[in-house]
């Protein structure tokens, strides 16, 4: 304890939210390493996307959106997007001098004294009046599990493992996922590939037409809905559906988006239907996305009986100290911006209030 350095806010993680939120921290008069301080496990800038796959160019990425106070310009479409948002973020921690600390583990966060958060990791201890965590979901990659997986003699990866399409030469995939990974992951498979096999729980719905501000207010509204009942949260992506764009319809017509339903169990060889039909595989994709990298947070105990977080905005109900960005609603990169604004402006009003922020 003689060790454990006081702030008043830690940010937990560097991503687009947790940016977003140190950004917004500095403006209105924090003072980066003596207010507060961000913390990243990751090696260095750009989230998330410094992990991405080299096939991921940028000119693919959907709806990336600047960082608030500077535009990202001049990005040259072929470059892979873990190099251009890597880039991008690493000019802007320079640029706001927001000071990250990396590579930082946050192993726990406790109780701590005097009504204080205290935060445990890899290079010491802080306590804090509030946490604003920002860890976003790309460390924990869900696996789904089916009979006989241990079985599989072939090889098995998560989108997480992804590194392109040129390991997969020759050989029978199946993808599992309804998502834009999954697609994605096919489109470029595909031509190396002795086969390919596209497996979904549920029928993929493609979405014809522009995606307009209404129709994102009404998606976010659905996901922030569930975060409000203490529900694990659905990505935002999950309810607005896939944009049928002309990769996407090339792929629709030429069946390499044939899409299957669900298979039973894992085999030895591949895959098999209750039916009887079966599909031999050397690889098995895993496109089956991310949950929330919040299990830092369990000694606070703050998921709900429905097995998710409660938030109101960005506040854990549960435990107003702690804002949830980047989390269920704010999972977008512009949602995440909007998040960090709006969890620095109540962390504010609570501290210049005198108020306690414990529960």
């Amino acid at each position: 304890m003689n060790n454990t350095r006081e702030v008043e806010v830690v940010v937990v993680g560097a991503g687009q939210a947790g940016l977003a939120a140190a950004y917004h921290l500095r403006r209105t008069g924090f003072e980066p390493e003596r207010d507060f301080v961000v913390l990243d496990h990751s090696p260095g800038p750009g989230g998330a996307w410094q992990f991405r796959w080299p096939s991921l160019t940028y000119g693919k990425v959907h709806g990336m959106h600047a960082l608030p106070g500077m535009e990202l310009t001049g990005a040259d479409p072929e470059r892979p997007s873990a190099e251009v948002v890597g880039g991008y973020f690493a000019d802007y921690e320079r640029t706001f001098d927001l000071r990250v600390l990396r590579p930082v583990d946050v192993r726990a966060v406790r109780e701590g004294t005097d009504g204080r958060l205290l935060v445990e990791t890899s290079a010491g201890s802080w306590s804090t009046r509030a946490l604003i965590n920002a860890t976003g979901t790309w460390d924990r990659p869900f696996w789904p599990r089916y009979p006989g997986q241990e079985t599989f003699r072939g090889r098995q990866l998560h989108t997480a493992r992804y590194a392109g399409p040129e390991e997969f030469a020759g050989q029978r995939v199946v993808v599992v996922g309804g998502g834009a990974s999954g697609t994605q992951h096919l489109l470029e498979i595909a031509p190396y590939a002795a086969a390919t096999t596209w497996v979904t729980r549920r029928p993929p719905v493609f979405r014809e037409g522009p995606f307009d501000e209404e129709a994102g207010r009404a998606a976010v509204a659905l996901v922030e809905e569930r975060v409000r009942q203490g529900l694990p949260p659905k990505s935002v992506v999950s309810v607005t559906g896939l944009p049928l764009n002309d990769a996407i319809r090339a792929g629709l017509e030429s069946g390499v988006l044939d899409r299957q339903p669900m298979f039973d169990r894992i085999t030895p060889e591949g895959v098999e239907w209750s039916d009887g039909r079966r599909v031999a595989a050397d690889v098995i994709l895993w496109a089956t996305g991310f949950r929330p990298a919040v299990e830092h947070l369990r000694p606070l105990r703050l998921r709900e009986a429905g097995g998710g977080v409660r938030i109101e905005g960005t506040r854990v109900a549960a435990d107003p100290r702690i804002h949830l960005v980047g989390y269920g609603p704010s999972a977008s990169t512009i949602g995440a911006n909007r998040a960090g604004r709006a969890a620095v402006r109540d962390i504010r009003r609570l501290l210049a209030e005198g108020e306690p922020v414990a529960a």
